[in-house]
């Protein structure tokens, strides 16, 4: 049987995709909401690039 993703870990593992190809998130907003979705608490004026990596690191650990 298929192990299902749930569907917060494919957001954030589509946006870390995204930006690993060159992409540049254009939406702090929306970054800080798929963060939020993982569990994770995120300031309005915490640095985007910060909170990426927080995301990187929340994957590492659900892949663990």
């Amino acid at each position: 049987m298929k192990s299902r993703v749930p569907p917060e870990i494919a957001r954030a593992r589509a946006l870390v995709a995204a930006i690993d190809r060159g992409g540049i998130p254009l939406n702090p907003a929306r970054v800080n909401a798929i963060a939020r979705d993982l569990g994770l608490e995120v300031s309005r004026k915490a640095p985007v690039e910060e909170t990426i990596e927080r995301i990187r690191a929340c994957l590492h650990r659900h892949s663990s």
